[in-house]
């Protein structure tokens, strides 16, 4: 009989023991069955607004970027010319050929990722810094100028690439630009102003298209055409009409102020956009999304 209380005991933990055993997988499943629900929403989350605006993660990471290179581009535009290149601008009394030098002199010395300047397309509400180069990290940080064309000034063509889903999503609204519509792109040595002309749409292997040499200041902006797709590339292309000289472009030898070069637009002729040809190098024009 003294032993009764004991077994009893003992019986009704183990009992208690098998429950726990048994409900103890049941919360493991409860709570995955959460985890999952919780990940799949968040999922179409992300998709809504990605699909709406632009993919959410990836426009911090480049929010972040874009606020260091301004204030990188800043103090590049606070600088002043090195010993050398002072004397060469001494010798420079045009405009041209100062903007030509000192844009020559950025393109040399400016490394595959760096802040060069800044781009502005009013019609889209686009305001972005430039970087130098196309690789897929560099444009994380912003649109970037193809390593195959010249900055401006250099009287050559200037390529841009830029996302249109993610990564803030420069370009995503560069098929509303319409001939007349300008570009503007602010250079530590001279403000740039670009007119459309025309847009094109080309295979991802047409490289000239984007990045052949016309005989006049041309800028060509390029995105991946549909959304959400690098089947093709959308080609935006725009002349240069005028350019204001400033830093160390803007005062000439003796003390005068150079004056802004108004160019006026001319229709461009249709050689100006050669057909689509197979890419002399395939892998200079990278996919965007």
């Amino acid at each position: 009989m003294s032993e009764l209380p004991f077994t009893s005991a003992g019986s009704s933990a183990a009992i208690v023991l098998e429950k726990g055993r048994r409900r103890r997988p049941s919360r493991i499943l409860r709570a995955l069955a959460v985890a999952l629900i919780l990940a799949g929403a968040l999922a179409l989350i992300d998709a809504g607004i990605t699909l709406v605006w632009q993919e959410p993660i990836s426009a911090l990471i480049a929010t972040l970027r874009q606020d260091h290179l301004s204030g990188v581009l800043r103090r590049v535009e606070q600088a002043a010319p090195t010993p050398a290149e002072r004397q060469t601008l001494a010798s420079l009394g045009d405009e041209r050929r100062r903007i030509a030098f000192l844009a020559g002199e950025e393109q040399r010395h400016s490394a595959d990722g760096s802040a060069v300047g800044r781009i502005l397309i009013p019609r889209i509400g686009a305001d972005y810094v430039v970087v130098k180069g196309t690789d897929t990290e560099d444009l994380k940080s912003g649109p970037g100028i193809y390593s195959g064309t010249s900055l401006p000034g250099l009287s050559k063509t200037t390529a841009i690439a830029g996302h249109r889903t993610t990564y803030l999503a420069p370009f995503r609204h560069v098929d509303a630009l319409a001939p007349g519509n300008h570009i503007m792109l602010y250079m530590p040595y001279a403000h740039f102003t670009y007119t459309v002309f025309a847009q094109r749409v080309v295979s991802p292997t047409d490289v000239r298209a984007v990045l052949g040499e016309v005989g006049y200041s041309r800028l060509v902006l390029s995105a991946c055409t549909p959304l959400f797709s690098a089947e093709k590339r959308l080609l935006v292309y725009a002349r240069l009409t005028r350019t204001v000289p400033v830093g160390a472009a803007r005062v000439l030898p003796g003390g005068a102020r150079a004056r802004p070069i108004e160019l006026a637009p001319r229709p461009t002729p249709a050689r100006a956009l050669p057909p689509v040809l197979e890419s002399l190098d395939p892998h200079q024009i990278s996919p965007l999304v």
